[in-house]
């Protein structure tokens, strides 16, 4: 049996940052929303965990804008929570650190004499046959630094994250994806150095919540409250019904109660398309149902582990590209916020798995994703299996 709920003023499907900004957006005119999450908190992919006191960040988000208007909510938000933090983010290879973007001097004395004659010839031998014909990621990349410092360094970290061939990767999300970067301006940078030198694209310093990202998203859910609206978590859309091309309202169900209807002048959705597709009612035709469900999207799984020993290494995050481990990236939490981490004595770290929803990675047991992840940071030498809490 299906409840019937009053009519709101407007119901914001998700409680990620989209759906809460809009939602703060709408107290801030007079209007009162009501926010439906199916999850238990906040945030979204933007929450934090919490386990015996360490906070865990659902993949690393640093709050860094070029928006006047998204800055000044953030820091009439959480102002002083804020922490600016020095952003230092490598690449770990063979045991070693590499900067990023690649400092020539450092690369070739990391992979020692015989890689980098090899990666030097490479480089040359690419740039005296240059293919014009930039198909691929593996073509564009190959193009400039060479295929030795392509496999090494892009190659597989690349694979990992999207779990397709670089050969299958368009040339333009390389284009954009690695700005102003080559093998030569590695050279020139390191020979003539400048006060601004570095790509624009990447960001030296950021703003980062003192308890990690979730703590902006608890705090504007309280604003909104406080504003008149409302936001109810465990509370998953599971219909959305529509008239004309208008939705006229939702049905929701929180854990074991019956489902209820939520009617509303004004709806914002922010779930994924394919859910909101699938989800639609009356259904739409099945061409539409198709071209949604053929959507692709690629999730990743997060490993916590607490470990016995502290300073593992400086950086906020490492990329790892070893063809040896499944760990992707590696978040040291302690480095993004002190506060993160109860005891000084002891790190906090996550382990990224990319995967597809419902591969064999994604179908892992907890226990078997913890042996794992503890296994494969003692075979890449940050730290032992039995130093995990």
């Amino acid at each position: 049996m299906i409840s019937q709920a009053r009519t709101q003023d407007l119901v914001v499907i998700g409680g990620g940052p989209a759906g809460l900004t809009a939602a703060f957006e709408a107290t801030r005119r007079g209007i009162r929303p009501l926010v439906l999450e199916a999850g238990e908190r906040v945030g979204g992919i933007a929450r934090t965990e919490v386990h015996r006191g360490y906070r865990f960040d659902i993949g690393g988000h640093r709050f860094y804008t070029k928006v006047p208007e998204v800055e000044t909510l953030w820091q009439e938000t959480l102002g002083s929570e804020f922490r600016r933090t020095q952003r230092l983010s490598r690449i770990f290879y063979d045991q070693q650190f590499y900067q990023y973007p690649l400092d020539i001097w450092e690369t070739l004395r990391n992979l020692g004499p015989v890689q980098s004659s090899a990666a030097i010839l490479s480089f040359t031998g690419a740039r005296m046959r240059r293919n014009q014909q930039e198909e691929s990621f593996e073509d564009w990349v190959t193009n400039r630094f060479g295929r030795r410092l392509f496999e090494t360094f892009f190659k597989t970290y690349t694979e990992k994250v999207w779990g397709i061939p670089c050969h299958e990767i368009r040339a333009e999300w390389a284009a954009q994806r690695i700005k102003d970067l080559s093998f030569g301006s590695a050279v020139r940078q390191a020979l003539l150095p400048k006060k601004d030198s570095g790509p624009k694209s990447l960001i030296r310093e950021f703003n980062y919540p003192r308890l990690g990202p979730g703590m902006m998203w608890e705090k504007l859910q309280d604003r909104i409250t406080a504003l008149g609206g409302t936001v109810r978590t465990r509370e998953e859309v599971q219909e959305v019904h529509h008239d004309r091309h208008r939705v006229t309202h939702v049905v929701a169900r929180s854990g074991n109660l019956p489902p209820h209807d939520v009617h509303a002048d004004h709806f914002i959705s922010t779930m994924a398309l394919d859910d909101l597709i699938g989800r639609l009612r009356p259904s739409p035709p099945p061409e539409v149902l198709h071209a949604a469900a053929s959507l692709r999207y690629r999730d990743f799984i997060l490993v916590g582990l607490v470990l016995r020993r502290a300073g593992l290494f400086a950086d906020n995050w490492l990329y790892i590209h070893s063809p040896n481990v499944r760990v992707g990236r590696i978040q040291n939490f302690g480095n993004w916020s002190a506060d993160m981490v109860p005891d000084p004595g002891t790190s906090s770290i996550g382990m990224e798995y990319f995967c597809n929803r419902g591969d064999h990675t994604w179908n892992l047991r907890d226990e078997d994703l913890v042996r794992l992840a503890s296994r494969e940071v003692e075979q890449l030498g940050l730290a032992h299996a039995s130093d995990v809490d």
